[in-house]
């Protein structure tokens, strides 16, 4: 039997294993459900009470079965037929490289500190000695002159700094379509052939270069293989909020990730990052084209990811998740409110999968199914917020209301007594409650037996670290799945998305967060309010979701506090691996973004006007743009911006000067001209008095 094959019959009778756990204890669930509720399903709200729960029952009991299949892999030494198990680390040594191109793709991303990263990553693959099989590409969808005219000068000097010239290369695409996929699009219609492999980068991801290096060596092996995804582990995390997201992918993934690549196998999904991916049939297969549907499912794809492995398993390569290998890194949002802000993007992304899962011919069952658990992540809330409006007016009714004996159709000569069975229900309530929290013990567990416990400060903090992420995890669930609910009925309802960059360092201010967070804690005071006047039983079963929703506020404001995180760091709280065995690349990418670089005092398009080689960098990278009336609408607009400064001028005049050769050109020597009480007068005079200072 043919190696692939192979694998084929393997995931197939594992993904049936799944499926039989996960629908077997989802049906025996139901049934306790079933004769938990008074009537037994004889009324239409118990019947829908009953369907959400089974959808939320299901959904949770694939995760848990994932943890316990990675947890027996593991303990079984490995996966042997994962691609990483078919080849001898003798012969990967010995497997010649191809051409890879190593992108970042950015959006109005901090520059420095993205450009640092970037520069980590070239210096570890440096010392590997195969720097030479490598090309970087910076390609900026940014729109903002003042942000795209330092990532220019950025560029510019990390290339001369590196003896990189040649090798690393930036791109600004002058209209930004279909998002990051557009970005890579335009990369590939240009570049693509230049290349073997493309590795992917997001602004905050590093990658060892001995990782980099072994995944070209595994595509050059497995010539079947299309994508190539390791496990991105998070890391550098600050705040409180992002050092417990840090420890819990870091400790609780070691078994999930194990799992889910032994249940995918080669039809494993893509994260869109720190990832391989074969250039040629790429191109070939995963273009994107237009949803052709209505509202939320017509337009561009917004969430590429999961459709371009699709497509790739679709063309008949295999995608791999490989989480052996390794180095593969990047960071949390340091806040809540920056995590929901990501996933009220991710949210509709994900949401028009469903139209690809639905409609798009030849796909295969494994991705989607990918579709399906991505749609899932976000939909789980509004099911869970709906399943918590039916019990509360099941509640209301038995309070309020008589007793029916004839509910909802029931005929007969004999009524239908209502029974309750509350040692049913607590038994269903903690195996629900198993099923959430058991895989995170199950963790400790594996840690003990493989000997990995002090890597997270050793058992006793690691036991308390993995207690205070269930509770502040606790916390976080009622206020995600507010939040996730309102993400879902805007996105149904194709409400406009702005896509910006990602907040790195800020904390969250109690305005902020009574701000966002008012509408949640309205709801959840409200709702415990009633269900006090209904029933104290019912009441105390309410607080687990209306407290911390009442709470989310402090929550928001506390969780984001860098000072909380660092005195746990301290106390060897929440601890990873790598920051107890620091590693050169990581350290490289804390010292370069922590490095002191030149604070001016004027705004790079000042600088960018003023400065002769940033004015000469900037024209070479600038087109002749005057054609037409183009001449007339810019020579305006460089009169006025001389006249009065760049104030004169809307960010979208200012962005078509700074990209006209003549214009930049003009400015340059218009504004060296001016008089001392103009505009550019005074900024000379900055600059000179900012130069004598340095």
């Amino acid at each position: 039997m043919s190696v692939k094959r192979r694998w084929r019959v393997v995931a197939n009778l594992r993904r049936a294993v799944l499926m039989l756990f996960v629908f077997g204890q989802t049906g025996i669930a139901s049934y306790y459900l079933l004769w938990v509720l008074p009537y037994h399903g004889g009324t239409a709200l118990e019947i829908g009470m009953l369907v959400l729960f089974a959808i939320l029952y299901a959904w949770i009991a694939v995760g848990f079965w994932t943890a316990v299949f990675g947890f027996v892999v593991r303990l079984m030494g490995g996966d042997r037929h994962s691609i990483l198990k078919r080849h001898s680390e003798t012969d990967l040594q010995h497997t010649p490289l191809a051409k890879t191109a190593v992108l970042l793709p950015i959006y109005h991303e901090p520059v420095h500190w993205t450009l640092s990263g970037l520069k980590a990553v070239y210096r570890d693959i440096e010392r590997t000695g195969q720097i030479e099989h490598f090309e970087f590409y910076i390609l900026s969808d940014s729109r903002d002159p003042d942000v795209w005219l330092e990532e220019q000068v950025a560029w510019s000097n990390l290339a001369k700094e590196l003896g990189g010239e040649g090798r690393i290369f930036y791109r600004r695409r002058p209209v930004n379509l279909n998002y990051k996929s557009g970005n890579v699009a335009d990369f590939l219609r240009r570049w693509g052939k230049r290349c073997t492999y493309m590795v992917v980068l997001d602004a905050d991801s590093l990658m060892t270069g001995s990782t980099i290096v072994r995944m070209v060596r595994l595509m050059q092996r497995e010539p079947g293989v299309g994508i190539l995804q390791t496990n991105p582990n998070i890391i550098n995390g600050q705040s409180l909020f992002a050092r417990i997201q840090q420890f819990a992918n870091r400790f609780y993934s070691t078994l999930f990730a194990t799992g889910l690549a032994a249940i995918q196998m080669g039809d494993a999904a893509f994260w869109g990052h720190n990832a391989i991916l074969r250039i040629e049939p790429f191109m070939k297969h995963c273009g994107l084209r237009k949803l052709p549907g209505f509202g939320i499912f017509g337009g561009p794809i917004m969430s590429h990811d999961f459709v371009e492995a699709a497509y790739m398993g679709r063309a008949g390569y295999e995608v791999w998740l490989e989480p052996g290998l390794g180095g593969s890194y990047e960071e949390s949002p340091p806040t809540l409110a920056d995590e929901l802000a990501r996933d009220s993007r991710w949210a509709k992304g994900n949401l028009q999968h469903l139209w690809v899962m639905l409609r798009e011919p030849g796909l295969r069952f494994a991705h989607r199914m990918a579709f399906l658990n991505g749609i899932m992540a976000y939909v789980a809330s509004p099911l869970w917020l709906g399943f918590l409006i039916l019990t509360t007016i099941a509640a209301a009714n038995m309070t309020l209301s008589p007793i029916e004996y004839f509910p909802d159709g029931h005929q007969g000569l004999f009524p239908l007594w209502p029974e309750w069975r509350p040692e049913w229900a607590l038994g269903l309530a903690l195996s629900t409650l198993a099923l959430l929290f058991f895989p995170k013990f199950l963790a400790i567990i594996d840690a003990v037996i493989h000997r990995f416990t002090k890597d997270f400060g050793g058992l006793f903090r690691l036991f308390c670290s993995v207690m205070l992420e269930i509770v502040i995890s606790v916390l976080l669930a009622p206020v995600r799945m507010w939040a996730h609910s309102r993400y879902v009925v805007s996105a149904l309802l194709n409400v406009s998305l702005q896509w910006a960059g990602q907040n790195r360092t800020e904390e969250t201010s109690w305005k902020e967060a009574l701000i966002t967070q008012m509408p949640g804690m309205v709801l959840g005071a409200g709702w415990s309010a009633f269900a006090w006047s209904l029933d104290t039983m019912f009441f105390l079963w309410s607080l687990p979701v209306a407290l911390p929703l009442i709470l989310a506020a402090p929550t928001a404001v506390y969780l984001s506090r860098n000072s909380l995180g660092q005195a746990l760091r301290k106390r060897r709280m929440l601890l990873i691996p790598e920051e107890n065995a620091p590693m050169a690349l990581l350290e490289d990418a804390v010292r370069y973004r922590s490095r002191e670089f030149s604070h001016s005092t004027l705004t790079p398009l000042e600088q960018a006007v003023l400065k002769l080689d940033y004015n000469r960098l900037h024209q070479a990278l600038a087109w002749n743009h005057r054609r037409g009336s183009r001449k007339a609408e810019l020579d305006s607009c460089v009169a006025r911006c001389l006249e009065h400064g760049p104030e004169a001028l809307s960010r979208s005049e200012m962005s078509q000067v700074a990209r006209d050769r003549e214009s930049l050109q003009t400015l340059h020597e218009g504004a060296w001209r001016a008089s001392p009480d103009s505009f550019w007068g005074r900024s000379i005079a900055r600059l000179s008095a900012q130069t004598k200072e340095t």
